[in-house]
This record gives structure tokens, C-alpha cells and sequence, in this order.
């Protein structure tokens, strides 16, 4: 039976960051002359990004990942009842199922897994999810969110479209939430979902429309593009500040807590312009936040790297209200609260 008054923290993270890594000096010659070293650093705001190198699959990411996180915290596999899986479609098999991988890999004997997608916002939602069915769940006390991120391979340069997933980048994140924890809790989140944009970008080929075939295989590996670039870009234009401050909103409702208490933005990476403005908006500092001009956009890998950068750096301390954003392709928009600390209900 659900009880309501159930409260889920966070009892640490991981990660497993690439040590290869393509600099703006690299991203711009890989766009032929699209864009300067100097504008990938400004605008873009991309100083470098790992890359992954010889060994690093998605689900293998995953797995340095979640050991990294049992490493920190102490945790045995063994106490994990369930897996969900954020690690991306492209990975070193298709159709197998990396939460399972990811928990035989680990030792987790005791745990059952799920693979979730909801691209570069799988992290807040599988948060969300994982709160939600250990509420409902007795026999779920213990929840690893786990993946790993590689899909900036996809990535034509060339194509001056692409120019806002020039930041893809590679790793590999894990958190691990625990029923009555009492301690960085985990508080509303909000998610919001626009259709509209469903099949506005995306892998061309490999699937069932457009099958890799020997004319078009030259391409078909750097074929992750705008499929309406225009609709897209007027669409987010329209909607995607309005949708992810409404998240924000709802999230700190549903938290019972004043957006004035806000004190640490674990974000996404995007352009420097708009990371300037989200700060401004929020009444934030560059103190209450991190810009991963170092890391590029590892996908819904940002949140969980966000916050243990915020964690080492001493930005986040014993009371500090966290909010996660994210926004992923499909199109979608979240936003979570979390309180850092000792729970007083």
C-alpha cells in the first residue's frame, strides 16, 4: 500500500567522463569554415568536450558509471531493487536492453530493470518515475538511474543547421535514490511535452523508413539532423522559455517551497547567451550553477554531472535548494526541486 508520506533522497552519484576530448579549435575546422574557433567559445560556449575512445559503448559507460556511484556511496549492488536505464538508443547493440546489461555488469542479483527515453530530459523524468513507484511500492527502497551518452557520433558538422549539437558530447552518469533516506530529498517536478515537433530532428537512417543501405551508408552515420529546421527553430522560439519557467514554477508548487529559496541551478549545457539569460531570469549567480564549457552537452548526463561539480565545488551545502532542468528532443521540458541535507518534514 502507497504511503503518501514516504519521503525519496539522493544517496549519491557517479560518472565516467571520457579522456579524449575535441577542443573548439577541432569543432570548428570540422565545420569547414561554418565557424570560427573564436565563435565556438562565445557563442557556443564549447571550450572542449570528451569524446569517447576505444571501449567507451553507451551501456559500457553506463556501467563505469554505476560502479563509480556503489564506489562513493558504499552501496552493495545487492540492496538495488530496481534499474532504470536513461542510456541512449545508440549503443553497442541494438534491441538489447542496457538496464539489464548495466545490472548483470554490476551485481545488482536482486534488482529488476527497465530501459526509459525521453532524450536529453530521461534523467529528470526517470527521477520523477523512480520516486513515484517507490511511493507505490513496497519492495522498491533502493533505485539506481543509470546510463551513458554517446550520440554527438551522429554529428555532421558541416551541416549549419547542427550548429546547436555541436556541444554533443560522451559519458556515462548514475544516482542513486532511496525510500526514507531523510536526507536530500526529492521534492514536485514538472514535465511538459509538445508533439509538434515529434519528427523535427533525429537520426535519417537506421530504421524501418529509411534503412542503412550500401548507397547510402557514407551518411548515414552523420545523419542526425533537423528534419524541418525551420518549424523546429520557430516552434522552440515560441514556446521553449515559456514551457521550461512553467516547469520551474510548477515544480517549486508542487514542493510546497518559494522559487525565492532557490540556490543551485544543476542545468543543461546550451548556448552562453541563453544559460546568461535562464540565470538572470531566476535571480541567480554564476556562483549557483556550473557551465559545463568543459563538458559540452553529455545529454541527460548534464543534471548528474551538474550536481556533483556543485557537490565538490562547495556550491551546494547542508540546506541548499536544487532545482535539475532539462529539455530534450521530442520536444520536451522538466524541471525537479531537491532539498540538499537533513530532512525536516
Amino acid at each position: 500500500m502507497a504511503n503518501l508520506n514516504t519521503n525519496v533522497g539522493i544517496l549519491g552519484t557517479g560518472l565516467y567522463i571520457p579522456k579524449n576530448r575535441m577542443t573548439a579549435k577541432e569543432i570548428s575546422e570540422a565545420t569547414n569554415g561554418l565557424w570560427t574557433e573564436q565563435a565556438i567559445i562565445e557563442k557556443l560556449g564549447i571550450i572542449e568536450k570528451p569524446i569517447p575512445g576505444d571501449g567507451d559503448g553507451t551501456q559500457e559507460m553506463g556501467v563505469k558509471a554505476a560502479l563509480d556511484a556503489l564506489e562513493r556511496t558504499g552501496l552493495d549492488p545487492k540492496e538495488i531493487d530496481l534499474i532504470l536505464c536513461i542510456g541512449e538508443e545508440w549503443k553497442e547493440y541494438p534491441l538489447t536492453t542496457s538496464g539489464i546489461y548495466i545490472q548483470e555488469k554490476i551485481g545488482a542479483d536482486n534488482a529488476w530493470a527497465i530501459d526509459v527515453q525521453q532524450r536529453c530530459c530521461s534523467t529528470v523524468s526517470a527521477m520523477k518515475i523512480a520516486k513515484d513507484m517507490m511511493i507505490a511500492d513496497d519492495e522498491i527502497n533502493t533505485v539506481m538511474i543509470v546510463g551513458g551518452y554517446r550520440n554527438g557520433d551522429f554529428v555532421d558538422y558541416t551541416d549549419k543547421d547542427m550548429s546547436m549539437m555541436y556541444n554533443l558530447a560522451a559519458g556515462g552518469g548514475a544516482i542513486i535514490l532511496k525510500k526514507n533516506l531523510n536526507r536530500n530529498v526529492l521534492l514536485g517536478t514538472h514535465i511538459v511535452t509538445d508533439g509538434s515537433m515529434a519528427r523535427d530532428a533525429g537520426v535519417e537512417f537506421g530504421g524501418i523508413e529509411k534503412p542503412i543501405t550500401k548507397e547510402n551508408v557514407d551518411i548515414a552515420y552523420k545523419s542526425l539532423r533537423l528534419f524541418d529546421a525551420k518549424h523546429m527553430k520557430d516552434r522552440l522560439n515560441e514556446v521553449s522559455l515559456k514551457n521550461w519557467y512553467h516547469c520551474i514554477d510548477r515544480a517549486f508548487e508542487k514542493s510546497n517551497i518559494s522559487k525565492e529559496e532557490l540556490g543551485y541551478l544543476a542545468v543543461l549545457h546550451f548556448k552562453y547567451s541563453q544559460h546568461k539569460a535562464m540565470l538572470e531570469h531566476l535571480g541567480l549567480t554564476e556562483d549557483q550553477t556550473n557551465y559545463l564549457s568543459h563538458y559540452g552537452h553529455i545529454g541527460q548526463i548534464d543534471q548528474i554531472l551538474s550536481l556533483q561539480l556543485g557537490l565538490e565545488q562547495g556550491k551546494i551545502k547542508e540546506g541548499t535548494v536544487i532545482s535539475m532542468i532539462a529539455a530534450g528532443i521530442g520536444y520536451a521540458w522538466a524541471a525537479n526541486v531537491i532539498k540538499w541535507g537533513k530532512w525536516e518534514d
